[in-house]
């Protein structure tokens, strides 16, 4: 076994690069395991929820039952969410001592707004100040939908370290930085706080990658299968060469892992990853060594293919390859705005059978 394996690589690439890991859950035991893994942030959405649900629900079924009894008039979507902001807070302050090691700027724990506010960023907005209220250390999850860029900007404006989601796209992450930035500089004109603020922008890496597969399947196009495995590192590299160019304040994060690349070739970047528990399992046995791969050149001829044969990879791909209007449509948004809500409305079904029992199965 080398010694990479025995010391944990994850915890060798938070000691020897700029790369931070994050726990993609807010499950208890994975995220003593991310901990004691050198993991220093927390994210969550409505399907890790459900997740979470599924594999500890000894440790959530009592107080399911409580919060109903505490809220005789409360809708199933209303105990939902007050379990969805307890799963926060308990994640939150597993984090605290990070947070306050760190004076603010590492140890947060992502919550996930509405998925179904995606088109209106005025209740996205709402949302996202009442989870502000929750601990010190939340930040907030918000889509990165036209609507969700308003609201990002409103956010910033507000205080709010958002974490931007649903993103996929070289266009997407940069009208989420612009929009920190215009939030940031209203703040500091009216000589409001900013240091503290740390706002980050999710490129679902793996979910790029998914989609192109789904476009190849659906559209009967033959390519490298290789290169389909390399087409979210590409939009990633790509985001965060033009991010160091133009020194925003958004750090950049990787999410939806389907492979070590998604790992192995944002090592050394000023980056988030935030990796979920069987990955990071994987991650730290594994004989991958711990170097910086972020400047290594993804191949031209790869990024050549792609951009001839997918013009969804083009959209990815170029700064300039969506408007902002555009950003609802593009299909790896529609496909997981729709997971994201499917999940969701599970756990809803899920609390109902907690509130009235299905008496078919008695």
């Amino acid at each position: 076994m080398s010694t990479t394996t025995k010391r944990g690589a994850l915890a060798i690439m938070g000691e020897t690069t700029p790369t931070d890991y994050w726990n993609d859950s807010c499950s208890v035991q994975e995220l003593e395991y991310g901990l004691a893994s050198g993991a220093v942030g927390a994210t969550t959405n409505p399907v890790i929820v459900l997740g979470v649900l599924k594999k500890e629900m000894h440790l959530w079924k009592e107080r399911i039952r409580d919060i109903i009894r505490e809220n005789p008039e409360g809708s199933e979507d209303q105990i939902a969410w007050q379990l969805i902001e307890e799963m926060a807070i308990k994640g939150a302050q597993m984090l605290m001592p990070v947070f306050e090691r760190e004076q603010g700027r590492k140890g947060r724990l992502s919550i996930q707004t509405d998925p179904k506010l995606y088109r209106n960023w005025k209740a996205i907005l709402g949302q996202t100040l009442h989870f502000q209220t929750l601990a010190p250390n939340i930040q907030v999850k918000i889509p990165v939908t036209a609507a969700g860029v308003r609201a990002i900007e409103e956010a910033t404006y507000n205080g709010v370290s958002i974490n931007a989601t649903v993103c996929f796209t070289v266009p997407q992450s940069l009208a989420v930085a612009e929009a920190v930035e215009r939030g940031l500089a209203r703040r500091k004109s009216e000589g409001l706080e900013t240091a503290v603020i740390a706002p980050v922008c999710t490129i679902m890496v793996g979910r790029v990658d998914d989609w192109l597969k789904v476009v190849a399947d659906k559209q009967d196009i033959i390519t490298n299968p290789d290169y389909l495995e390399w087409a979210g590192v590409a939009v990633m590299k790509h985001a965060y060469e033009l991010f160091r160019k133009k020194g925003y304040s958004t750090r950049l994060l990787a999410a939806a892992y389907r492979n070590h690349y998604h790992w192995s070739e944002f090592i050394g970047a000023d980056m988030v990853l935030t990796i979920p528990y069987t990955w990071a399992k994987r991650f730290n046995e594994s004989d991958v060594k711990v170097e910086s791969r972020i400047n290594n050149p993804v191949n031209p001829e790869l990024i050549a293919e792609l951009s001839r044969k997918f013009p969804d990879f083009v959209r990815a791909y170029d700064e300039r390859g969506m408007s902002v209007d555009e950003f609802d449509g593009y299909g790896a948004t529609v496909r997981t705005l729709r997971s994201f809500i499917g999940g969701y409305q599970e756990l809803v079904a899920l609390i109902r059978d907690f509130m009235i029992p299905n008496p078919d199965l008695k």
